[in-house]
């Protein structure tokens, strides 16, 4: 793995994200996929504002929904920090998140406050500490911004499996999402260690967790068939129950590599896995896109956009992926010229990417 290389890959994993959220900015969540194309027209291309009335109504094009906001906010704090410090990161939510929201879900930096914030938030006035406010909400809020923890990281799996884990249990306590949001990390630090998103990433992961670096349970070895005899090693805190989610993106892949399973157009992907907010629907459709286009930043968020419901979620966490395989310079011009803050988010991705480099 060059220096070159992997910086190049990284920045395109942090500015493929930011992307990705901006570009469903105007389209985002449209249930209704005629209501989608009567307003958009048969293929969005490029960043729109907000129709009058719905969701972000009021930003320009190529601004971000909260979720953009809430990346930029971890960014800046893994650049000034050096690293993930969890005192840093909630400070800054209290003062320039919750300080700024009176708790409904219209309201807030990006025009929408996700139900894991809202929750927190009512919590942190309630007089909880953090650690104590996280709720059950199933979205993807948290793997939102935590892959800026995976990018920081990406070259120390259990650092990265540590940070990602705590962000998320600051928001997100339920063991599912929190199991599908650090897969979702790890299979980005593979990518941006130059592995392909191919049908053998899975088995990459589960080497992983056997040699420790990843904290899921599980009571095959590698090479075997069965599980072992013999009594089975109890979990450990912190560990997650099954790898499971770990093997979603390798069979997704193999699907989407397969030309007997055809999905088309690929943004019918939405239709396939679902268009709602949840882990559940938004993790699958992720990796299929990624994996069809690897190669092809533009096809791969495009598609996502252009799917409806929580495109912005499926359009920044596919952005990030395919970001990082192709790296920034293969992502369109277009995309970071009418990117808000474009300058400014890009020198801090570079931060990172080379704080990662240099501290492991």
């Amino acid at each position: 793995m060059s220096s070159a290389g992997f910086e190049d890959r990284a920045v395109g994993a942090v500015m493929g994200a930011f992307i990705g959220d901006a570009l469903a900015l105007g389209p985002h969540w449209y249930y209704d996929l005629d209501a989608l194309h009567a307003e958009f027209g048969p293929w969005i291309s490029d960043y729109s504002a907000p129709r009058p009335g719905r969701y972000h109504a009021g930003l320009p094009a190529g601004a971000s929904t909260q979720a953009g906001w809430l990346l930029e906010l971890t960014l800046r704090s893994l650049a000034e920090c050096g690293g993930y410090d969890e005192a840093d990161w909630c400070r800054r939510i209290d003062e320039d998140l919750f300080a700024r929201i009176s708790g409904e879900p219209h309201d807030g930096p990006g025009g929408y406050t996700s139900q894991s914030m809202r929750e927190a938030c009512r919590l942190r006035r309630q007089g909880l500490p953090w650690g104590q406010v996280g709720g059950y909400a199933d979205n993807t809020e948290a793997a939102e911004r935590v892959l800026a923890l995976a990018v920081r990281y990406a070259c120390d799996l259990p650092a990265l499996a540590d940070a990602v884990v705590r962000n998320t249990q600051l928001t997100q306590i339920d063991p599912t999402v929190g199991a599908m949001t650090l897969a979702y990390g790890a299979l980005l630090a593979l990518l941006l260690q130059g592995e392909p998103l191919d049908a053998q990433i899975s088995g990459t992961l589960l080497a992983r967790v056997r040699s420790g670096e990843l904290p899921f349970h599980t009571v095959t070895a590698a090479g075997e068939a069965v599980a072992p005899r013999g009594p089975e090693a109890p979990r450990r805190a912190g560990q997650f129950a099954s790898p499971d989610a770990l093997l979603t993106a390798g069979t997704i892949a193999r699907a989407a590599r397969d030309p007997g399973v055809r999905i088309e157009p690929a943004w019918k992907a939405s239709l396939v896995y679902g268009m709602p907010c949840a882990v559940y629907h938004q993790f699958p459709a992720v990796y299929y896109l990624a994996a069809r286009h690897a190669d092809d930043f533009e096809s791969a968020v495009l598609h996502a956009v252009n799917g409806g419901g929580q495109n912005a979620a499926r359009a920044m966490l596919t952005g990030a992926l395919v970001g990082a395989r192709v790296g920034f310079g293969a992502i369109p011009q277009r995309f970071v010229a009418g990117l808000e803050r474009a300058g400014q988010r890009l020198a801090m991705a570079q931060q990172v990417a080379r704080q990662a480099l240099a501290r492991g």
